[in-house]
């Protein structure tokens, strides 16, 4: 895990929210930013003057009293894109909601170790050691407490002086509604828990905008504040700060109505205070829970606003029942978090592509992902400022992500269920985007080969993690319509209508234009595709069409190796200035040629020829990761590995790069296509081929892992990561199409990559083959358990972390011989051939297995 001081706190913002709730952030200096309770982007947005505060007494004085916030080191002379309240922009100094015009600590450290960020904060005038752990649970397997609208809270502090000391901690919220329409907080008491719910008096649950925020404590010395001071200019803060800064605890303030002098446009702020008493040395903890209730979540894209309720409310009646579960379940939420964060950053990987790993599961707390009314699982691409960025749970772009799989397999099926519901046409063409709320027409575009064929391989993926037979078999007809899209004779884009194996026509993909003639980097995914219907046809007693798709496999992976391996890497076969590529799709697309027939220079636009494509073996990627097996030569597959890291990874320092820049200067990274010295590059190739896109580095990096190319795959990793310093970049939310963008999760790959493990649940078995030597760890999932798996000497152990598992095999090809076998601490019978441990036994908690290395 990695620590952030001083100017690398600057662009951290870590998402405290559940899986499609909405919720806010932290930044690094520990302010509260990005208050998005509704579901909607509002990036770099603060809720008024929402902080949290610390004064230290003794002996009826206050020794030192100030913001929980490290040093603003940013914008100092004003924000010239700043939009939110108070903020004048340029020229007008430092926003005042910042309260960087508040004593606050000079020193502060950031630790993000998912889902936890810890803070640490140090002055010299305050006596304490100050830590905070924040966190909203995440639990593998657990979609619905890794789905609460709650931010959870844990202070901890240490008495540093020599005396007896009262540490006050002070929570204030601003209310998200305006004076003027009606605002209104309210404090009560239930038990132990004391808590102040800021909603709006004017608003019934079943008008769009309703919603309420609750904070709370459940500790026992408490004082409070409902309103704030009413009143002009700043008065409201002076008032405050000063009031706190005074011995003794709060005194409430109280206001019946919205009427009265004050700022009417903004809502009113309110504190909730815990004390605790230390003596010298010692430490004590203080809990704060912010939940909020928003139930109905808007379709803001769309002009006509459709309003469905978030899938929380199934679950919740409002957010005083969200703080009553928060607290009632704190430790178990907190122990079954820890436990996650444990197996994954204790996994024996470079510290780089540990961090790749964790980091990017930020992505699934963020506004990306929602879930609909009903739990289903739906998503943008990334998030923009105040939107979400390119809307339908995208197939060509959450093809890349093995979060989900890894860890919410249930979110994964949801998301293939949908789509063959709501967007495969009858012809078996799969319209690549999803439109909400369900039952929508259908999104109006073609197919794309990446997202179609891809939407095949995810489905292999959950059937051999999940071993549903029942779930194959409901799907199959299905599956099968989508792969045979590719030579339907209603398949306009004339795929591979002579089922040769290599598809030749219209390339809708990724990138958002189209290619033409045979490429490696699509045909990949056909291949894959065919690949593993042959083996799921196979299981359901298809001998014929089984044998079609080995054949058509063959025929295809015969003429890519042939035709598209040109020595170093794989290409595109296609001649640019031949214009009749483009005539078999004129009579239905007339404005094909104004679209890709470059007039000027005779040529087709948007291809990448003899060029080095980083997705050129991305199928081999998914191949690997799902043990499908060889989809590429493997005499080929390092050679052209080696080309893509030598030919693409670089310096941005004299990179020309007309696109959108996410690398610049000196960073490192891999650009989307390169064409070696003397080589053609069209005039106007592929787009976005000088960007570098995380999400696509990470899966060129992990296909060298696999081909052998550790150092060159980890050295990716690392130059991605130091472009996400904190400084630059928020670590905790990579970019592409907008912030938080789901290809990005691609780099959860490097866990089951680092590891070799691959489930085939349908026999009941696991794989484990780590890639380095010596005594290994890491952790694993299926759908039925997760948990820790390790390798120390000549001992092998899977821990169940959650659930459990039926194991009837372990592939452990490291071994020579296995001596014992023992389940949750009973010795039990097996046999032992080629590397496959063969055995019959429901894991509760341990598996055990120790034996003779092989050499």
């Amino acid at each position: 895990m990695k620590h952030y001081q001083k100017d690398f706190l600057q662009e951290i913002a870590f998402p405290l929210s559940g899986i499609g709730t909405g919720g806010i952030s932290l930044s690094g200096i520990g302010a509260l930013v990005d208050w998005e309770l509704t579901g909607r982007p509002n990036k770099k947005s603060v809720n008024e003057y929402s902080h949290f505060a610390v004064k230290a007494e003794r002996n009826g004085q206050v020794v030192d009293a100030r913001v929980l916030q490290g040093d603003l080191t940013s914008h100092l002379i004003g924000d010239p894109y700043a939009a939110h309240h108070h903020s004048w922009g340029y020229g007008q100094g430092v926003n005042r909601t910042t309260l960087a015009g508040i004593a606050h600590f000079p020193d502060v450290t950031f630790t993000g170790r998912f889902p936890f960020a810890e803070l640490k904060y140090a002055c010299d005038s305050m006596p304490a050691d100050i830590r905070l752990t924040a966190f909203n649970p995440f639990i593998p397997l657990d979609e619905d407490n890794s789905s609460l609208p709650a931010a959870f809270f844990e202070w901890e502090i240490t008495n540093t002086s020599k005396e007896d000391t009262d540490y006050t901690v002070a929570f204030s919220v601003g209310n998200p509604f305006r004076t003027s329409e009606g605002g209104r907080d309210t404090f009560s008491r239930e038990g132990n828990i004391s808590s102040i719910t800021l909603d709006c008096r004017s608003l019934t649950p079943d008008q769009p905008a309703y919603g309420e925020l609750t904070l709370s404590t459940d500790s026992d010395d408490i004082s409070y504040q409902e309103y704030w001071y009413r009143s002009g200019w700043f008065d409201d803060l002076t008032v405050f700060w000063r009031e706190f800064s005074t011995c003794g605890p709060l005194k409430n303030r109280h206001y019946d109505d919205s009427n009265g002098y004050g700022k009417q446009d903004y809502g009113d702020m309110a504190t909730l205070c815990a004390k605790v008493s230390l003596h010298p040395g010692e430490t004590k903890r203080i809990r704060f829970l912010l939940t909020w209730y928003f139930p109905n979540f808007v379709k803001y894209w769309d002009a006509a606003g459709q309003t469905w309720k978030h899938e929380y409310c199934r679950r919740f009646a409002d957010s005083a029942s969200v703080t009553r579960y928060g607290y009632e379940n704190w430790r178990v939420l907190y122990d079954r978090s820890v436990r996650f964060a444990d197996a994954l950053y204790s996994s024996t990987m470079p510290e780089a592509c540990i961090e790749a790993a964790a980091t990017n599961l930020s992505v699934l707390k963020s506004p990306t992902c929602l879930r609909l009314e009903q739990g289903e699982f739906w998503a943008f691409e990334g998030t923009n400022a105040t939107s979400g960025s390119c809307e339908g749970t995208c197939d060509h772009v959450w093809n890349y992500q093995y979060a989900l799989p890894f860890l919410f397999p249930g979110f994964a099926r949801q998301i293939l269920e949908t789509s063959y519901r709501y967007s495969l046409r009858e012809s078996g063409e799969m319209m690549f985007r999803t439109m909400i709320p369900l039952g929508e027409p259908m999104w109006k575009f073609r197919a794309c080969v990446d997202g179609q064929m891809g939407s095949v391989l995810r489905f292999y993926r959950e059937w051999k993690r999940s071993g549903d037979d029942e779930w194959l078999r409901r799907y199959w007809g299905t599956v099968k319509k989508t792969l045979e899209y590719a030579w339907s004779p209603d398949n306009h884009d004339l795929w591979d209508p002579h089922r040769t194996g290599v598809i030749r026509g219209r390339q809708h993909h990724t990138l958002d234009v189209e290619l033409f003639g045979a490429n490696a980097w699509l045909n990949g995914y056909y291949l894959a595709a065919l690949k593993a219907c042959a083996e799921m046809a196979d299981y359901v007693g298809e001998a014929d069409s089984a044998a079609l798709y080995r054949e058509i496999f063959q025929r295809g992976t015969e003429t890519v190796e042939a035709e598209l391996f040109n020595g170093r890497h794989y290409i595109q076969k296609i001649d640019v200035a031949d214009k009749s590529v483009l005539d078999p799709f004129a009579e239905r697309d007339p404005g094909i040629y104004n679209g890709y027939w470059n007039s000027e220079k005779n040529e087709i636009k948007y291809q990448f020829g003899e060029g080095c494509e980083i997705d050129q073996m991305v199928g081999q990627w998914h191949a690997t990761l799902l043990g499908l097996g060889d989809i590429f030569d493997p005499s080929h597959r390092r050679i052209a590995a080696r080309s893509l890291y030598d030919i693409n990874f670089k310096s941005m320092r004299e990179v020309f790069n007309p696109c959108r820049i996410f690398a610049t200067n000196d960073e490192r990274g891999v650009v989307i296509c390169e064409w070696a010295e003397g080589v053609y590059k069209p005039m106007i190739p592929l787009p976005y081929t000088e960007e570098c896109m995380t999400g696509f580095e990470y899966a060129a990096a992990g296909l060298m892992i696999q081909e052998g190319l550790l150092q060159e795959g980890v050295s990716i990793v690392e130059a991605i990561r130091d472009r996400y310093d904190g400084k630059k970049r928020n670590p905790f939310a990579e970019i592409e199409c907008g912030s938080s963008y789901a290809r990005s999760m691609a780099s959860f790959a490097l866990v089951p990559i680092f590891s070799g493990f691959v489930p085939n649940m349908p026999d009941k078995a696991l794989r484990f083959s780590p890639i380095m030597d010596g005594d290994s760890r890491s952790i694993w999932s299926v759908d039925t358990a997760w948990g820790r798996f390790e390798r120390v000497g000549n001992s092998t152990s899977l821990t169940i972390c959650g659930g459990g598992l039926m194991l009837e095999a372990l592939e452990l090809p490291y071994y020579a011989e296995v001596d014992a076998v023992a389940v949750d601490g009973q010795a039990v019978e097996f046999d032992f051939a080629d590397g496959r441990l063969y055995l019959k036994a429901f894991v509760e908690n341990t598996a055990t297995v120790v034996g003779r290395l092989a050499d």
